[in-house]
């Protein structure tokens, strides 16, 4: 960038040369009639343009090239920083707001910087360039343009200080447009199936005129700046021509001077009228790029600060010792959850929905640190643990886990070094033995052109793949049919019986061989034992079970 705006500098210096040579062939060379002085001063004149066109030209290409290398390298890193912020700040954000901080403000950054280095240096360098040389040629005349720079400044000033909130405000917007966007595109089919077109097109309309209105207004505020820098740069044009004329008349100045002045003030104009477009450009850049700083000054779970906390008894692979936990910090979604797991052995999970059957697994992958209590692996607080060195030893399947546009053996390998052999295993094991001889089928984006049943059995190939410590299973065998869910389980005890296992499920059927099984209630332990000691003595799994009897005498 530097090396840029030297080359620029230089250009915009020559570029002031040439009224002042003009000037000398009207005043001095064709008075005289000397046709070899005004040859030559004629050459240096195209001299200094092709040189001025030439270095601009170079500084041009290499602002572009700057600005486009700076922007990527700043679209990494909040791209790198938005991955390891943790769940609570991505949710304090929204998505959409992440989504648009690394387009449209990383694209308002991208041109700002652009802009800077195209016109930053050369129009300031033009316009006080031109002033001093004015100031040397004749100083009256330039006394009588300079009047009109400090109202140019005030305007400048008292409309600059409006822009950056308001195009903050716009960014706001297509932020919240984003979010509309995005939920009609997730959830197209139920729409279509719901006959809702209508509904969100009507939703979108409002949150795309509020974005029209907020850009309006800024774009407003800030139109005034370029016709209000007009208006006083041709008054002082005005003024000099009107008061440069009196002058040439009195004998004070000459006519080549009255040109020279009109030359540098046609190369001023064009600067000032630059820079109120740069102003505006800095106005959104700057609205942008604090909300990119935003995030990236934003701790992630990189600089989680580890403790050296204390250890608890190492035999147990999992335990929750009282652990309470809410998201908005308003009411506990988790209460006084306490369980312990030796290796090899599962636990299940069984409630209502809203229940806090998830949370418990977000808890144990550290999405979210427990506002009481203490989450350990063999002993060890997790908070002491790297999370990537933590959820490394998890083989997980999410309520709402995602299948991306590829082939299913990429799906399943998820870029981790698993060979097409273990990738053929672990179909098999997860039922999904129609997949084994057609590894490489493309998938389209969320595995749309899958059944839920077949969507379940590729995630949960994922969890198998890497023959992971402990197996974490939420609501992975709901759109499975009985026998496919009874030959699930029969694997899981058989293949991973040295795993420990959480299962979250709605089915009894699932859950009925797990070593424990947790009943929750509105986030409450409400009932913890073996299936047999639950249906004796807890109402809730017992209502739960007789309500589902029909599907286990199916089975």
């Amino acid at each position: 960038m530097g090396i840029g705006l030297l080359i620029k500098s230089l250009g915009a210096f020559i570029e002031l040369l040439l009224p002042e040579i003009m000037a000398r062939i009207i005043d001095e060379a064709v008075p005289a009639k000397d046709m070899r002085q005004v040859l030559f001063l004629g050459i240096w004149m195209l001299v200094c343009s092709l040189l001025a066109l030439w270095f601009n030209v170079i500084a041009n290409r290499n602002a572009s090239s700057t600005s486009r290398d700076i922007t990527r390298r700043i679209r990494h890193d909040l791209f790198s920083h938005t991955l390891y912020l943790s769940c609570e700040k991505t949710d304090d954000y929204t998505i959409p707001s992440l989504d648009s901080r690394l387009t449209s403000d990383t694209y308002n950054v991208h041109q700002m910087l652009g802009m800077m280095q195209r016109m930053g240096i050369r129009a300031p360098i033009i316009t006080l360039g031109g002033l001093t040389i004015c100031f040397i040629m004749d100083t009256t005349l330039a006394l009588v343009f300079l009047a009109c720079i400090p109202f140019i400044a005030v305007l400048i000033y008292i409309r600059g200080a409006k822009g950056i909130p308001l195009y903050t405000d716009v960014q706001r917007a297509v932020d919240d447009m984003g979010g509309v966007v995005r939920e009609n595109v997730q959830g197209i089919r139920i729409i279509k199936a719901l006959s809702r077109t209508d509904y969100e097109k009507n939703r979108y309309q409002k949150v795309n005129t509020v974005l029209a209105r907020r850009q309006v207004k800024a774009g407003l505020t800030m139109a005034i700046i370029q016709p209000g820098m007009n208006l006083f740069l041709y008054l002082g044009m005005a003024g000099v021509i009107l008061y440069g004329a009196y002058r040439v008349n009195a004998g004070l100045s000459t006519a080549g001077t009255i040109l020279a002045f009109l030359s540098y003030f046609t190369l001023m104009s064009k600067s000032m009228m630059a820079l109120s477009r740069m102003f505006i450009m800095f106005s959104k850049g700057m609205a942008s790029s604090k909300r990119i700083m935003e995030v990236l000054n934003t701790s992630t779970e990189q600089h989680w600060e580890k403790k050296d906390y204390p250890s608890s008894d190492s035999s147990y692979a999992i335990a929750f010792e009282d652990v309470s936990f809410s998201y908005l910090k308003v009411k506990d979604n988790l209460q006084h959850i306490s369980f312990h797991l030796r290796p090899g052995e599962t636990l299940g999970i069984i409630g209502a929905t809203g229940s806090g059957k998830s949370t418990i697994l977000s808890l144990l992958l550290r999405f979210y640190d427990a506002d009481e209590g203490k989450i350990y692996i063999h002993g060890k607080d997790i908070r002491t643990m790297d999370p990537v060195k933590l959820r490394s030893m998890f083989g997980v399947v999410m309520q709402n886990d995602f299948l991306f546009a590829g082939s299913v053996a990429e799906n399943v390998r998820f870029g981790r070094s698993v060979n097409d052999e273990e990738i053929e295993e672990a179909l098999s094991l997860a039922q999904a033995g129609d997949f084994t001889g057609d590894m490489y089928r493309e998938l389209t984006s969320k595995g749309t052109n899958l059944s839920g049943g077949q969507r379940q059995r590729v995630l949960l190939s994922r969890a198998f793949a890497t023959k992971p410590e402990f197996l974490l299973l939420d609501d992975s065998s709901s759109a499975l049919d009985y026998k496919t869910d009874a030959s699930l389980r029969k694997t899981l005890e058989t293949q991973f019986a040295k795993t420990t296992k959480i299962i979250i499920a709605q089915r009894v059927s699932s859950l009925q061989q797990c070593n424990t099984i947790l009943v929750l209630d509105h986030g409450k332990i409400a009932g913890m034992g073996t299936h047999e000691q639950l249906l004796r003595t807890n109402k809730i799994y017992a209502d739960i079970a007789a309500s589902q009897m029909g599907g286990a005498l199916f089975e």
